[in-house]
């Protein structure tokens, strides 16, 4: 039996699926979520790891936020806050040394300058030009790619703002970027610095969540985006939402509700229905029908066109570019609930140093080394790791946990979704063990405070959390998944192969990351839509 009556319907109840359904419920449209999972959020998530302990399920830090989206929803009126401690990230080496990097570059300046005079000279200089050319792709990223394949005046005045934009950067910084943005980002950073522990702290970001290494061409480009629409800088941002990730989920539900959202968990979706080339609504498992006048896929294109579309509406060719869009998930995460605070030597009793993201990324080529086993099948024997602490700065966390408890939330880069020589339901806890090892031998006695342990593989992802290939950015940010070839060449204006069917997700402009930018570019493109067709 069918529902009708929807404006629109929204597979998928992530942040950015509810960011675009609260747009939408704001401009009037009557609007339904269905999520699968008995929560909303995906990837901004919260859960209880042991009594009174709460965890980042996945991602663990919020910063790259759109201000725009906060206010536009209003969300802290809706219970959310924001901590952002000084310090980015701190980054032991294994010579008992650390690279700290500051939220203020001169800080971060004055600590590198006992190690180089030249990169404390240079390091305020990258963090402006690292700014200035983010700043031009974070005004990219709030704009709808121009159509270019039935280019008018639309597609026309895009090309002008893209333009204008452009000549924003100036001179100099406008060849800059032509230069860079295919650039492996370990030779962005070793342009400007001599310290391979300050090349790598920085050229992290340019690697994480992806398929790459830091010699793997475009990856510039991603360390740029990460930058984008934030106060991230060459530091990168670190911010907390507090009550972990899952309260700015809370947040985006409650203003989604107020605006007349209806949300429904629990509710799986089976099949996008079309007729005549058209989508017109979806299927739930249980056999239920909803209608509405647009379908908005929350989740990530390759598993909307090649597992929810009716192949037939879709036609071979779609279908077939779709199943290549590359998801080679390589990320893996590990929560710990601790005992105590660890100890690290490298940050001495100075706790503060702790509160940001804990790298453990030691130089440029153990990246690549990391890199290479992954891509052969192999998880690293020496993993690439970044942690936080977030229990430091939210205490909220740990609320009703035992005297001295922590919370540790660690990504694990370059972990691949299919192992060449086991399964991950075997080699779980092995590579759980390998883990801590590698965060035990920067500070020593922390595989003794783990009281409790979760352990989230690529293939979990796929299956909890319906990632195709188990990657967090529904597609791989390469060069070739980027901006008019987002997801495909051809439908990078949130339209998705059918008409009325739009994309909201991170495979969509800009990609991935909680930005929540996906969403309200989708809502826009959405909205005017269904304006027009009213008319």
């Amino acid at each position: 039996m069918a529902t009708n009556g929807y404006d629109a319907i929204v597979v998928g109840g992530g942040h950015n699926g509810l960011v675009t359904a609260a747009y939408l419920g704001k401009a009037g449209l009557r609007t339904v979520v269905l999520e699968r999972r008995d929560v909303v959020g995906g990837a901004a998530a919260t859960s209880e790891l042991a009594p009174g302990v709460r965890v980042p399920t996945l991602a663990h830090t919020v910063g790259r936020l759109r201000p725009s989206v906060v206010r536009d929803l209003d969300l802290k009126r809706h219970g959310l806050s924001l901590i952002g401690p000084d310090v980015r990230v701190f980054a032991p080496g294994p010579d008992g040394d650390a690279i700290v990097l500051w939220g203020d570059p001169a800080r971060t300046a004055e600590g590198l300058r006992g190690r180089s005079a030249q990169d404390a000279g240079r390091y305020a200089a990258f963090d402006q030009l690292v700014r200035s050319l983010a700043g031009f792709l974070g005004d990219i990223a709030g704009q709808t790619p121009p159509d270019i394949e039935s280019p008018g005046l639309t597609a026309a005045l895009a090309g002008l703002r893209i333009g204008r934009t452009f000549r924003g950067l100036g001179r100099t910084d406008g060849r800059t970027i032509t230069r860079v943005l295919p650039m492996a980002v370990a030779d962005f950073v070793a342009e400007s610095f001599e310290t391979d522990a300050l090349r790598a702290a920085i050229a992290w970001r340019g690697v994480q969540y992806t398929a790459m290494g830091p010699w793997s061409a475009g990856t510039t480009a991603v360390l740029l985006a990460d930058s984008a629409g934030n106060d991230g800088g060459a530091a990168g941002q670190t911010v907390f939402a507090r009550g972990g990730p899952g309260a700015l989920a809370a947040a985006l539900e409650a203003a989604a509700r107020e605006a007349g959202v209806e949300i429904r968990t629990g509710a799986e979706v089976a099949s996008i229905t079309s007729l005549e080339g058209r989508a017109t609504g979806a299927v739930l498992v249980t056999g239920e029908e909803l209608t509405a006048r647009a379908v908005v896929a929350g989740v990530d294109p390759k598993r909307a066109l090649t597992g929810l579309a009716d192949p037939v509406a879709i036609g071979p060719s779609l279908r077939w570019r779709a199943g290549n869009i590359r998801t080679p998930g390589t990320v893996a995460k590990v929560n710990l609930a601790l005992a105590g605070l660890p100890h690290f030597p490298a940050a001495g009793d100075d706790a503060r140093l702790l509160r940001g993201r804990i790298l453990i990324a030691p130089g440029i080529d153990a990246m690549e080394r990391a890199h290479d086993a992954a891509k052969y099948g192999r998880p690293s024997d020496e993993p690439m790791l970044e942690a936080t602490i977030p229990s430091l700065a939210d205490p909220s966390l740990i609320d009703g946990a035992p005297d001295g408890t922590q919370v540790m939330s660690v990504i694990v880069q370059a972990t691949p979704y299919r192992l060449r020589d086991a399964t991950w339901d075997d080699a779980r806890e092995g590579f759980g063990d390998r883990v801590v090892t590698a965060l035990d031998r920067h500070a020593p006695g922390l595989a003794a405070l783990v009281t409790a342990r979760q352990v989230i593989t690529p293939l979990d992802l796929e299956r909890d959390y319906g990632l195709t290939g188990g990657h967090p950015m529904h597609g791989e940010h390469g060069l070739d998944q980027f901006f008019l070839w987002r997801p495909l060449l051809g439908h990078a204006r949130y339209r998705l192969g059918l008409e009325g069917l739009f994309l909201a997700g991170a495979g969509a402009h800009p990609g991935g990351g909680v930005t929540g930018q996906n969403g309200q570019n989708a809502a826009r493109e959405i909205v005017a839509d269904l304006k027009r067709r009213r008319r």
